[in-house]
């Protein structure tokens, strides 16, 4: 049996006239995230995970931002086809655990809902995905709201 490890982490700036997707679910928030596709962090974060631990190279070596076939490209979709690509390359996903780094609105309400869209995607349990959320108190450009990350790792096991 082979286990890698991977690792990834994302960040969007925010801005008023966007939607804040986080995990594929669609927050209520004034502030949303700015990127090519719907700039979903949580997604993002955990592709560049999976790729890495295949060695896959990143996100944006399969999905460029140049790109125009991927402009407000749904991120689940993204995921879908990083997932083909692991299971390719003979490798499942074991688990997930990946931490969002907001200060409002609270994520925390919807991480059930995440973690049953994810799993699905990857075909694993939803306990297998683990997802926590924090604030900055208020410092640097995720305190202030003009930036939202994700951190991801992730067990393949082929």
């Amino acid at each position: 049996m082979k286990i890698r490890v991977g690792f990834g982490v994302d960040v969007h700036r925010l801005s008023k006239g966007y939607d804040l997707i986080i995990g594929g679910v669609n927050l209520n928030s004034e502030l949303g995230a700015v990127g090519h596709s719907d700039a979903d962090v949580l997604l993002h974060a955990i592709c560049d995970a999976l790729l890495g631990a295949a060695n896959l190279r990143d996100i944006g070596f399969h999905f460029s931002d140049t790109d125009p076939q991927y402009k407000g490209i749904d991120s689940t979709i993204l995921l879908t086809k990083v997932y083909q690509k692991i299971v390719a390359k003979g490798y499942n996903v074991g688990n997930l655990d990946c931490t969002v780094i907001l200060e409002k609105p609270k994520v925390n309400p919807h991480i059930p809902k995440m973690q049953e869209l994810i799993a699905q995607i990857l075909k694993i349990d939803a306990d297998s995905v683990s997802i926590k959320a924090t604030t900055h108190e208020q410092v640097d450009s995720f305190g202030e709201m003009r930036a939202i990350k994700a951190y991801a790792t992730c067990l393949l096991v082929g």
